[in-house]
């Protein structure tokens, strides 16, 4: 019937065999298997993998790479501390010298000024003054303290503090004195005073024995020279280590005035004579001197001593054609190391012979030695 015909075409129907290859087996299975070949995997557009010999020379490049950076940031790095470290060694070495310079110029030349002459002064301008000193004293031990020692300096830097410490003592020491050397105790004052003034001295010594020589030591082993560190003298000379000389000073008189010469180094010295603008050669040099009949000669004398001298008396004497022509003037005070000037005018020395001058400082009392005070000039005056 055609109704059962119908359900069997409904039926599904067996899937259909695989085509024989000639060989009898199935295609797409392999010989002697009963179950299907396996499919190759398919190659994608991506690349293949890198092999193991290529990977690893990417690697060691890529280290060496890495290293070559790693070098060159070390060397940079190392470059710009050793820069810093030289840069910070110059900067310390000027802010001591700084300090230095101003405890010369700011603190020891005006407080020794005013301890000159002080009796002769205000006597509470004096105490003002020292004591405002003592205060910039303070200032710059303070300045000093808070230096950043880079390394190599740090025993400089403590003899530094010290040094600057003394100072700051000292002034403490002869403010402290002052109202009593200013009224009526003077003489026992000066001795302290004198015995304080030690302290300046050792801190001039420490500075030029210690501090700059290790500051330069260090700046030299770090490959730094042509760097100078400032000097400093607190103490202006020995003179102030002495009681008496400490009263002549700051009573302001001097050995002469007080009629008997203070124990110690007087002295005078002749540095230059000249005429107009034109300085003398001492013989055998033969100077032409266009000054006329009349010269007046400019002498400077140096004060080699350790004491103010009073009326210091320079001579001069031309001698020409067998007659002398003499001259003489008193300076009125001299100071120690430095240098006074005087005019001596000369008259009636003749025109265009030969003549001979004679300079001469006439020793201050108490002066021993008298080395440097005369001089001779050979000369012919014009007009």
């Amino acid at each position: 019937m055609s109704f059962f015909d119908d359900g069997e075409e409904t039926q599904s129907r067996p899937p259909t065999r695989a085509p024989r290859a000639r060989d009898g087996s199935a295609r797409g299975t392999e010989p002697g298997s009963g179950g299907p070949r396996p499919r190759r995997p398919q190659q994608s557009g991506r690349s293949l993998p890198l092999d193991q010999h290529t990977l690893m020379v990417r690697r060691r490049v890529a280290a060496g790479v890495a290293v070559v950076l790693l070098i060159v940031i070390v060397l940079v790095v190392s470059g710009c501390l050793k820069s810093e470290r030289l840069q910070a060694l110059r900067n310390y070495n000027r802010n001591v010298s700084l300090i230095a310079t101003q405890s010369d110029e700011q603190v020891s030349t005006p407080l020794f000024s005013t301890l000159t002459d002080a009796a002769g002064k205000s006597k509470l301008s004096v105490e003002e003054q020292v004591d405002q000193l003592r205060i910039g004293a303070q200032t710059l031990a303070g300045r000093a303290k808070g230096l950043s020692a880079p390394g190599g300096m740090s025993a400089a830097q403590t003899d530094l503090e010290l040094t600057m410490d003394l100072r700051v003592e000292g002034l403490t020491k002869v403010a402290a004195l002052l109202e009593t050397a200013l009224g009526g105790q003077g003489k026992q004052a000066s001795t302290l005073i004198a015995g304080d003034m030690e302290i300046f001295l050792a801190s001039d010594v420490i500075y030029s024995q210690r501090v700059a020589p290790l500051i330069q030591q260090t700046l030299a082993s770090n490959g730094i020279h042509g760097l100078s560190t400032a000097s400093t003298r607190f103490l202006p000379n020995l003179g102030w280590l002495e009681s008496a000389t400490v009263s002549s000073r700051i009573s302001g008189k001097s050995s002469s005035q007080a009629g008997q010469p203070l124990s110690g180094h007087h002295g005078s010295a002749l540095k230059a004579v000249s005429v107009g603008s034109q300085a003398l050669e001492p013989e055998p040099a033969l100077n032409h001197i266009s000054a006329g009949s009349s010269p007046t000669f400019t002498v400077q004398v140096e004060d080699a001593g350790e004491f103010p001298e009073t009326n210091v008396t320079v001579n001069v004497t031309v001698t020409s054609g067998g007659k002398q022509f003499k001259a003489s003037h008193a300076i009125e005070q001299t100071e120690p190391a430095k240098t006074a000037s005087v005019d001596i005018p000369v008259t009636g020395v003749p025109l265009g012979a030969a003549s001979k001058i004679e300079v001469q400082v006439e020793p201050v009392p108490g002066e021993t030695n008298h080395e440097g005070t005369k001089n001779t000039y050979l000369a012919i005056f014009g007009s």
